[in-house]
């Protein structure tokens, strides 16, 4: 039963305009459909149930009929991304007539308009709701459309919400709302361990596997069967614990959040809040879009193909000549477990879980394994800044004083020499929020490194000096031990005009306690400059404050005025105290690099990889801070991109400014007297050119910087623009972190595999969203993060670069292996089958168990290369080199099989009535006993050991033989080392066992052991056809070899074919580069536009606020700071 255009009311969106945005279909449930599908299940012995399970849309279209949405039972939901992932869900009724005093006639909550009022049924008392991700939508019969529930009412402003809402609920109101929106609260549940079993039994992989074990244990193929069961369950195990281990983190964090009960009136609750929707994301993650998996699933589907074709040249022969119905069908349906390897699935989770176990050892730790294959194809690195590149803390390097319309000297704080009692001093130790408890200073991180610099100590309540009724409440500051010369006796500190991010000050009335009363403030310098006599602020105090911020320090204003005997504090207000204040001088704080980030930044950049800048800091210090990690290339310029919105059309403008690069002056000179790393922004290391290496190197001699509100502008009113800027975008300040996410994902639209590497929770959306999230916290961001290393430093970035990169070619290498195995043992066993033969069970079991199997358990030891590769691996299945590769090396075992299988057959010693003929020509007793029949051969098929198999032949012997030996010629020869793994000869444990496999496959070829040779189902062959066999194994290894190395891997060989037939890639930002090249006015410098009169276009995100109550930023803006 497909779907049929049932009108506008069978389809809707639910969520519209959301991320989570899905298309629903309505449908009922058809008892005689319904009835069919029941039969279907008990006549296919539960298969058909398997691919519902698996395809559920199959399964709503065979047993449901089309209707609108307001009848459906059953409602069918597909999700809006490319993927078109199929989901179905039942409507279900919550009944409402228990709930005590209910009238079935009046508003059941407050107000008519309420949603809750839209949703319930009267006379019946009866919601219609369905459960989509924990979140609950409920049927609105007004507008016929099911809507979200579980939030108060949005289309109420706040101060409407508090005058309707702020006495509380009802009790009546309560039992309502719980009973439709359910309880507000996020419960993680973590699944049993049953229920995960199954739901990974089911994984059409194992079920395969499954199929492939019931068709070998009815050919008494036991050995390898229980191998598989072995390694699947093994493989299971694995999974389901991963699986289980991530669950109760989550369940556990999400707890450690709500241990907390605070009763408050909020708009949104339990999953509808910013933190549900988090955890909701970590719980219903989006499909990973990427080729690798795309492609396995198709070249999978082609090797079906190809053991459909093998099937029915099988029921062809063995039908001819006269064989029974059962063994016709039993040999077909070999052909699909040769063709298709059941362990595949196995080997490549092998490769995965001996990189995690290695990353794990380097202090990574992996809650998502299949992201460490596309590790290997990231090509672009957004870091945060503060904790991540940077130190978490400010440390303070200096004071600037202002001397009337100049500034003096730099005191700096690394000299060692205590600052000297004065003015500053006063303001330093005074104008804080800092408090004691249990013997313990506590307060903003800036203001304890700033209290601390003056070796001033802050007295306990009942300290001496609290006589008076004044300085009864006041906090007592006395100079310590190693405070500078002091005239008084310590400050008291009587009244604090506390900061705010909107007022970006602070401010206190402070006495000395020698009788001196004073206002002192501190914040953003050019607000503090605001409220002094114009006459105190230096001629020079922007460009002074320019020269600071472009070297990356954070800069506090400071000021004060004396206030006249006899002012009474409690009077004052804090417009009064704020005003006509005296300019003191600028406080430097540090922020430094971690020893780690430059040498990092420098490695990425000689891999090709960009680094991009996502920081919550002002513009100016994001650039100096991203000057001297090495992201800007000495020489290339910094270009700020301002966009902004105006009154009246064009409502938009964007201007484009040349950022110059600090020179060494005179100021800078004097600046950096005692600066030491903070010297002058253009001495970089290294001798990096000028354009910067990467994807991007044509176009690496200038980097766009720009701010959050400049980027949301870019979105909405310049879209045209935005990807052209991300090309070059390397600086992105002041982002939310709802743009942060947006920007990764605009990264992502331009077909760059985008990495995210943050340390807090305001980095939670973009470690979710990007392709491969590394977490330097083990705290919540690392919950949203597939990757979180102990160590807080960005040297963990390229190390799982390197990991990812030898994971991804590992996948690749094994996944060649077991299609080319497969494929050998394909041709060998077709060849077998015109004779009526086969391989026998221990040759089978061999081929399987002692050589694929072991080879795949050790191919994959490879470790990764120690430096990063200026390029990358490649990503699909279906590139050039890759299939040529595998054709190329399926060709050459093609033709040695056909070779050996024609060739033995004209030997003089060939015949094919006796299989003794060979070694004992002179014997009569053995030439007299001829060949078993074709019937003979499948009946003593499973025959006890000291019967006659019936699958000895010339043929068999010379055929498994090469086949055998090729498996392991071909490990040897895709066994890749440099430059993305380790070489084959450090992977010890490989060589060694290839080299006993080899052994023993030789010691087959040439020994004469009747025993051995009547187990392993082989014949005694002449010595000089056994050279022959192994001059055709040679010869065929050594061009496979010399193909793989001079073609397959030959990239300058691959270059020049694609500049010959004019191939260019197709990526998007490689499109818009070449482009960009060709346009002689980009970028564009020193001037400004203006937005055109068409309908701005909104980026989903990139206006939205990403509030998480949950969590607090660790990342304050320097104009922001709390001072």
């Amino acid at each position: 039963m497909g779907r049929r255009d049932h009108g506008g009311s069978h389809r809707s969106l639910l969520s519209e305009g959301e991320e989570t945005e899905m298309e629903m279909f309505g449908y009922k449930t058809h008892r005689f459909w319904r009835a069919l599908c029941i039969a279907g299940y008990i006549m296919s012995c539960g298969a058909l149930l398997l691919v519902f399970y698996w395809k559920p849309a199959w399964g709503v279209w065979a047993k449901c009929v089309p209707c609108d949405l307001q009848e459906a039972d059953v409602v069918l939901l597909r999700t809006t991304d490319e993927f078109r992932v199929y989901s179905q869900k039942k409507v279900t009724w919550i009944s409402l007539s228990a709930l005590s005093q209910f009238s079935p006639e009046g508003p059941s909550v407050a107000g008519h308009g309420s949603l809750l009022n839209k949703v319930i049924m009267k006379p019946e008392l009866r919601v219609r709701c369905l459960q989509v991700q924990n979140i609950r939508y409920a049927w609105d019969f007004c507008a016929k459309r099911f809507q979200k529930v579980g939030v108060l009412e949005d289309s109420h402003s706040c101060a409407e919400i508090h005058a309707r809402f702020g006495s509380g609920l009802t009790s009546k109101e309560q039992d309502v709302r719980r009973a439709i929106c359910g309880p507000n609260a996020i419960t993680v549940e973590v699944p049993p361990v049953w229920k995960l079993l199954v739901k990974e039994v089911l994984n059409p992989f194992y079920v395969f596997q499954a199929f492939s074990v019931c068709l070998w244990f009815t050919e008494d193929y036991i050995e390898y069967s229980v191998a598989i069961i072995v390694m699947s369950l093994l493989s299971v195990s694995l999974t389901v614990y991963d699986l289980r281990k991530q669950s109760l983190r989550l369940h556990r964090l999400v707890e450690s959040h709500q241990s907390v009960l605070v009763k408050v009136c909020r708009k949104p609750s339990g999953f509808n809040t910013a933190k549900g929707d988090l955890v909701r994301s970590i719980l219903y993650p989006k499909p990973m879009n990427f080729r690798l998996y795309r492609d396995a699933i198709r070249f999978l589907m082609c090797l079906i193909g190809v053991a459909a074709v093998g099937m029915v040249y099988a029921v062809c022969v063995f039908t001819l000549s006269g064989e029974k119905a059962g063994e016709v069908v039993k040999k077909a349906l070999d052909v699909i477990t040769i063709a298709v390897p059941p362990a595949l699935p196995a080997a490549l989770t092998t490769g995965i879980i001996y990189t995690q176990r290695r990353l794990k050892r380097k202090g990574i730790f992996c809650i998502s394994p299949q992201r460490i294959n596309v590790c290997g194809q990231l090509n672009v690195i957004c870091f945060d800044k503060t904790g991540t590149l940077t130190e978490e803390g400010l440390d303070l390097w200096g004071v600037v004083l202002a001397s009337g319309t100049s500034f003096q000297d730099v005191h700096s704080f690394s000299s060692g020499c205590p600052l000297p009692w004065g003015l500053v001093c006063g303001a330093m130790v005074s104008c804080h929020s800092l408090v004691v408890l249990d013997g313990k200073m506590q307060g903003d991180p800036l203001d304890l490194k700033m209290f601390e610099a003056t070796h001033w100590e802050i007295e306990d309540s009942d300290g001496p000096e609290r006589k008076d009724g004044e300085l009864a409440d006041a906090v007592i500051v006395k100079p310590g031990a190693k405070a500078g010369q002091v005239a008084g006796r310590g400050v008291a500190i009587l009244c604090q005009f506390p900061f705010s991010s909107a007022l970006q000050r602070m401010s206190v009335i402070a006495q000395e306690l020698s009788g001196e009363r004073h206002v002192f403030m501190k914040g953003a310098p050019e607000k503090v400059a605001d409220f002094c006599r114009p006459e105190t602020v230096p001629h020079s105090f922007s460009h002074e404050l320019q020269l600071y911020a472009s070297r990356g320090f954070r800069v506090i204003g400071l000021a004060h005025k004396a206030l006249p005997a006899g002012t009474r504090v409690a009077s004052l207000t804090r417009a009064e105290a704020e005003s006509s204040l005296t300019f003191l001088g600028f406080l430097i704080m540090e922020n430094r690099l971690k020893s780690e980030t430059r040498p990092v930044l420098e490695e990425l950049r000689a891999a090709r990889i960009r680094s991009v800048m996502v920081t919550g800091d002002n513009i100016q210090t994001a650039v100096a801070v991203a000057r001297k990690a090495g992201m800007m290339a000495p020489g290339s310029q910094a270009i700020l991109v301002e966009a902004d919105t105006q009154a009246g059309p064009p409502s938009a403008s964007i201007s484009w400014h040349l950022l110059e690069e600090e020179e060494e002056e005179e100021e800078g000179g004097k600046a950096n007297g005692d600066s030491g790393p903070e010297g002058n922004c253009t001495n970089f290391g290294g001798g990096a050119a000028a354009a910067a290496p990467g994807d991007d190197a044509g176009l690496g001699h200038f980097h766009f910087c720009m701010s959050g509100r400049s980027y949301e502008v870019i979105t909405e009113h310049f879209n045209h623009l935005l990807p052209k800027l991300l090309l070059n975008g390397t600086v992105f300040a002041r982002m939310s972190p709802a743009q942060k996410a947006s920007l990764v994902q605009e990264l992502q639209r331009m077909d760059y595999f985008v990495g995210m590497c943050g340390d807090g929770a305001n980095d939670c959306g973009a470690l979710k969203v990007a392709h491969a999230g590394i977490s330097l916290s083990e705290q919540e961001a690392s919950v949203a993060s597939p990757f979180t290393s102990k160590t807080p430093n960005i040297r963990c970035v390229p190390e799982l670069l390197r990991q990812g990169r030898a994971a991804l070619v590992t996948s690749f290498c094994m996944f060649k292996f077991m299609a080319l195995y497969s494929t050998i043992q394909y041709v060998g066993v077709l060849l077998l089958y015109w004779q009526l033969s086969a391989f026998g069970n221990y040759q089978f079991l061999f081929q399987d168990l002692a050589i694929t199997t072991v080879i795949g358990m050790t191919m994959s030891l490879n470790g990764a290369s120690p430096k990063l590769a200026p390029y990358r691996p490649p990503a699909q299945l279906v590139s050039p080199p890759l299939l040529l590769s595998m054709v190329l090396n399926l060709l050459f075992s093609l033709a040695m099989q056909v070779s050996g299988f024609v060739l033995v057959q004209k030997q003089p010693w060939y015949s094919p009535d006796s299989i003794f003929s060979a070694c004992s020509p002179g014997n009569t007793s053995h030439t007299a006993e001829p060949l078993p029949s074709a019937s003979a051969t499948l009946g003593n098929a499973t025959a006890g050991k000291n019967a006659d198999s019936g699958y000895k032949s010339y043929e068999n012997t010379s055929v498994w033989l090469l086949s055998t030996i090729n498996c392991l010629t071909v490990a040897l020869v895709f066994s890749k080392g440099r430059p993305f793994r380790q070489p084959v000869y450090k992977n010890y444990l490989f060589v060694l066992v290839l080299a006993a496999q080899l052994g023993v496959c030789l010691f087959f070829l040439f020994a004469n052991i009747d025993g051995l040779y009547a187990q392993m189902d082989l014949v005694c062959t002449p010595g000089t056809w056994r050279i022959t066999l192994l001059v055709m194994l040679l010869v065929t290894f050594a061009v496979s070899f010399l193909a793989e190395e001079a073609v397959v891997e030959n990239r300058a060989l691959w270059t020049l074919l694609k500049k010959a037939f004019g191939y260019q890639s197709r990526s998007g930002y490689k499109k818009l580069r070449r482009a960009l090249e060709k346009d002689p006015a980009w970028p564009p410098r020193n001037r400004s536009d203006f937005s055109p009169p068409s309908v701005a276009v909104h980026v989903r995100g990139a206006k939205e606020v990403y509030s998480n109550p949950a969590f607090v930023s660790h990342e304050k803006p320097a104009c922001c700071l709390k001072t």
